[in-house]
């Protein structure tokens, strides 16, 4: 297409730096989102200052730019993400493992938007409640469980859900032995999404009397709490479950696949130009859509400044209970050896940065300057 880059070379930095302005001129933007588009802008660029390679053997030289870290950056996740899983390799135990999704309906999409801290909050309460109750109540035990949000589609657009990572069974309550599910699927997701309902418009009506949605527009009026309270009674809510890995540590990469996600990756780029971005989404399909749109999408999945987006619960947030669980099974603690950065990245691309790419010398690392970089807009 006229004016598009050649493909495979496309990038989500680019779009922001390009579009940005506009986007800002059209929507309004918390402090959170505009640190989030400047870092990502800034990202593996001289602005943030980095270092030069130069082999000792060629001459051959480089330079390597910083990266920004946040954990909204597309370019930032791979490192981290190996980094977190070699690290839960530890907690993880070496048993069944189940997958579940808890979806909040449609009707409280806008809600979510305006009072993300709250509802998040209330969502990984009434997940997580849900799952530890039916372990208590099924199996007459303690279950492990690690949950992940995620607030989007494959279209980017807002739906805020969590990936739950579930133990097939659980320490027993008085901690003497190990009970796991019977068949093979953990809990009837029918009787966890009614559960699930329950616990979530309690959590919503708690919320609502703590005023922590005062000045939500939809609640102007005094009766459209609870008329949206008598919808959501009356929705099937979405619980989904199906059974992963037998053994953890392929349950440890699988669920790698959900804990640094962010919204897109630039890999996801098929075609870029001044007018439109054009993604993929699922499958063979795409959406073409404006820049400042696809921005506009980006920054919805924003999350408030501190929330953790992956939380541990029940066995996995039990180091004594999971040594228990651990004795019981008979499966030793994985010894792991840590890595530097330059180790997991070697691992994850098969290229050593310490070595000169055209004759594998030896590199050695010269500072470089730091650009000078824009002010960030903050207001």
């Amino acid at each position: 297409m006229p004016g598009s880059k050649k493909a495979g070379r496309f990038d989500i930095a680019d779009i922001v730096r390009g579009h940005r302005a506009a986007l800002e001129s059209k929507h309004s933007l918390s402090p959170e989102q505009k640190r989030v588009l400047t870092d990502i802008a800034q990202c593996r660029t001289a602005t943030l200052g980095g270092h030069l390679d130069r082999c000792q053997d060629c001459g051959y030289e480089r330079p390597s730019y910083n990266s920004c870290r946040n954990r909204h950056c597309p370019k930032c996740q791979a490192l981290a993400q190996e980094k977190w899983i070699a690290e839960q390799q530890q907690r993880m135990l070496d048993v069944k493992h189940f997958h579940v999704v808890f979806t909040l309906p449609a009707q409280l999409r806008p809600l979510a938007a305006f009072a993300k801290d709250a509802v998040y909050g209330a969502l990984f309460r009434a997940a997580s409640s849900t799952l530890l109750e039916f372990g208590k109540r099924r199996l007459s035990a303690t279950i492990g469980a690690t949950l992940v949000l995620h607030t989007w589609t494959r279209e980017l657009r807002f739906h805020p859900h969590v990936h739950a990572i579930v133990t097939g069974g659980g320490l027993s309550l008085d901690s003497t032995r190990w009970h796991s599910v019977r068949r093979d699927y953990l809990f009837p997701v029918y009787l966890m999404s009614r559960v699930f309902r329950g616990k979530m418009i309690d959590e919503l009506k708690r919320a609502y009397e703590d005023d922590e949605f005062a000045c939500f527009r939809d609640f102007e009026d005094p009766e459209a709490f609870s008329k949206l309270v008598a919808t959501l009674w009356n929705l099937p809510w979405v619980v989904y479950a199906k059974s992963t890995f037998s053994k953890g540590e392929y349950v440890l990469k699988y669920l790698g696949r959900y804990t640094h996600r962010v919204g897109i990756a630039s890999s996801r780029l098929l075609d870029l130009t001044s007018e439109y971005v054009h993604f993929r989404t699922k499958g063979d399909g795409s959406e073409t859509v404006s820049p400042v749109e696809f921005l506009r999408r980006f920054v919805q999945h924003v999350l408030p400044d501190g929330f953790h987006k992956i939380r541990h619960y029940g066995l996995n947030a039990s180091p004594e209970k999971r040594e228990l669980a651990r004795a019981i099974l008979k499966t030793p603690v994985a010894l792991v050896k840590p890595q530097s950065w330059r180790e997991r990245l070697a691992k994850l691309t098969g290229y050593d940065v310490s070595r000169c790419p055209k004759c594998s010398g030896a590199l050695i690392q010269l500072p470089l300057a730091m650009a000078r970089a824009p002010p960030m807009v903050t207001s």
